[in-house]
């Protein structure tokens, strides 16, 4: 090969792989690492493109109750895991109709498409298994909050977001373990 040749296709060659390095940090910095649920700015854009299409679509945010002490019994790896397990039982409750992500911490967050198909007591329910880990069973615990778009003055993410917490920190209010919708 012509050394002018080769000379001139290395850069090119460089800036490939780096497109690809930043293709690939592009896409996982959209996914949670412990639980592969979307990332804030991930399931950001999936809920606006959703509540604008689907005007029926319900906003939640989930909030687990006792967390620090689960971790500080039972260790960190334990708190992971019921992390994981809150993203699973809510992407399974999610389904085809919706989408979850994870704010960090132990906050997540969710939108599904019909209000109607919105089952919160049946996701209460299983937020509130207790998790086997190591031997035990791990109690489990989340306070929900909702907000129906339909419900909102003016229909945006952020408006909904707000109604959600308020309605999370209401259910948290009332003893926490349970649900409520923003009315």
């Amino acid at each position: 090969m012509d050394m002018q040749l080769a000379a001139s296709l290395a850069p090119l060659l460089g800036w490939a792989v780096h497109g690809g390095i930043l293709t690939r940090r592009l896409a996982s910095s959209r996914h949670d690492p412990l639980t592969g649920l979307h990332t804030r700015a991930g399931w950001t854009a999936r809920a606006e493109h959703l509540i604008r299409w689907r005007p029926r679509a319900v906003v939640l945010l989930v909030d687990l109750d006792h967390f620090k002490t689960l971790n500080d019994l039972h260790g960190h790896a334990a708190g992971d895991a019921a992390l994981v397990a809150t993203a699973d039982r809510l992407r399974t409750w999610c389904g085809r109709n919706g989408t979850a992500g994870r704010l960090g911490g132990d906050e997540f967050v969710a939108v599904v498409q019909d209000s109607a198909a919105a089952d919160l007591d049946a996701l209460t329910t299983a937020l509130h298994r207790p998790l086997p880990y190591d031997g035990a069973s791990l109690p489990m615990a989340a306070s929900v909050g909702a907000c129906l778009v339909t419900e909102l003055p003016v229909p945006s993410l952020t408006h909904a977001l707000a109604a959600a917490d308020a309605a999370m920190y209401a259910a948290k209010g009332r003893g926490r373990r349970g649900s409520r919708t923003s009315r």
